[in-house]
């Protein structure tokens, strides 16, 4: 049995996403998202699902926060819907939207549990995606404007703010591969996406300071760094190549390093840069978060769009077939601490997800207490190599609506049964208790 002690200030945390728990995308003003279009699709979601009512957590917040503080949990992450706030996507601001997050926000510092928002967690509204979206430069303005309503209203709530959730995802599967909203196959979209997404950061991070406020400010990034199959060159070249299509353009123009110069000359990518835009991308923020939850290896292959192919891999996979590396984040987070020169960063997702069911009215989820607790040294292990790294958010709080999977993949700590919409703690959400209270032990 190995013990591990995280520091007193170590903040533990869970996280959610607006559209995938919180259900009522018809009340009190809120207006259609991309991922309501999409949804509406046919064959775009797994089982025909949608977060019309996901887990209902727009009407259930306060069982959700009294579960969180029982469990002892000390920050909860979760995103502001921009449809439920501008359901226009900019001008009239729908206050009934506002009061539900200043309700719930209220709700968690009666707990004493920090208010972590994410003001964009891939629910677009659908009204701007009908001007173009991500791929247009107009949308990075109306989220300045968005961005700048969020901090008038709830700045006060807020103990951490974070700008953007993975535009990795925002900008590659929803516009480069389809597979998220708004359902895009277009690479001239997708990279004009990645601009824009990072131009509307940088634009929000000023609003902020203009503004005043002084709680931290930050984005979340999923990294990813395949590592090479084999020793050869051309195989390290492919790693490094997939690092900078899938990390280092969002990571390096935050720090104001600029876009990975592979990118134009090696896959002739180009960006909608003009002038001013990457200073404003470079605004200074206080922290990075890291989601992370897989990693992957890649060999080279001159026929591939962007010279490289992922080959199979040996480990053990979660049930969504993503291979449990756990290295490979102590990877990225010495790689992000070099870059940023010691920035605080954060881990703001980790997680698996499981075939989780109710036996007696227990659900035994081993495989995903094993998950974290490997991730948990991973992490220990980092700070005892002097990473910055300042707290840990475990995906996902609830069992909810997983994008593309629909409710077919279980990542919550805390059951949830669709049809009568209980919670049920699962096994690691007890862990999860032990390990926040400090009874980190690992076998």
């Amino acid at each position: 049995m190995q013990r591990l002690e995280f520091a007193p200030d170590f903040l533990w945390g869970c996280a959610t996403a607006s559209y995938q728990v919180e259900g009522a995308i018809e009340e009190d003003g809120r207006k259609p998202s991309i991922w309501d279009t999409f949804c509406a699709q046919e064959g775009t979601i797994m089982g025909g699902d949608d977060g019309s009512i996901a887990v209902d957590q727009y009407h259930r917040y306060a069982e959700d926060v009294q579960l969180m503080s029982d469990l002892g949990f000390q920050a909860y992450r979760f995103s502001l819907a921009w449809p439920r706030i501008l359901p226009d996507g900019r001008g009239e601001v729908n206050l009934k939207g506002l009061e539900y997050y200043i309700k719930l926000s209220k709700a968690l510092k009666a707990k004493g549990i920090k208010v972590v928002a994410t003001l964009y967690h891939w629910d677009l509204p659908q009204v701007l995606q009908d001007e173009g979206g991500w791929a247009v430069r107009s949308t990075a303005y109306a989220f300045a404007e968005y961005a700048k309503v969020c901090f008038t209203y709830l700045g006060e709530y807020v103990d951490q703010w974070i700008t953007l959730n993975e535009p990795f995802c925002s900008a590659y599967l929803g516009y480069l591969w389809g597979e998220h909203a708004p359902g895009i196959k277009d690479p001239k979209q997708a990279f004009k996406a990645v601009h824009y997404l990072n131009l509307a950061h940088g634009l929000a991070v000023k609003e902020y300071r203009n503004i005043g406020l002084s709680a931290p400010i930050g984005t979340t990034l999923n990294p990813s760094w395949p590592r090479p199959a084999t020793r050869r060159v051309e195989d390290k070249k492919a790693s490094e190549l997939a690092r900078a299509l899938f990390t280092d353009v969002y990571l390096l123009p935050l720090l104001g390093k600029g876009y990975p110069q592979s990118m134009k000359e090696e896959l002739h990518i180009n960006f909608p840069i003009e002038p001013g835009d990457m200073e404003i991308i470079s605004q200074k923020i206080d922290f990075i978060g890291i989601n992370y939850y897989q990693e992957q290896a890649v060999t080279y292959d001159p026929q591939e769009p962007f010279l490289f192919k992922e080959v199979p891999v040996w480990q053990r996979t979660t049930n969504q077939g993503w291979p449990v590396v756990p290295n490979g984040l102590l990877r990225l987070l010495k790689y992000f601490d070099t870059e940023t020169g010691g920035m605080d960063l954060y881990i703001t997702e980790n997680g698996c997800a499981s075939d989780d069911s109710v036996e007696s009215g227990r659900v035994h989820d081993h495989f995903r207490c094993d998950y974290l607790n490997q991730h948990f040294a991973v992490c220990k292990q980092a700070i005892d190599e002097g990473v910055n790294l300042k707290g840990f958010f475990v995906w996902s709080f609830v069992d909810n609506f997983e994008w593309a999977w629909g409710y077919s993949r279980r990542f919550g700590i805390v059951y949830v049964n669709y049809e009568t919409q209980q919670r049920i703690p699962k096994d690691s959400a007890y862990m999860m208790r032990d390990i926040i209270a400090g009874y980190c032990e690992y076998i």
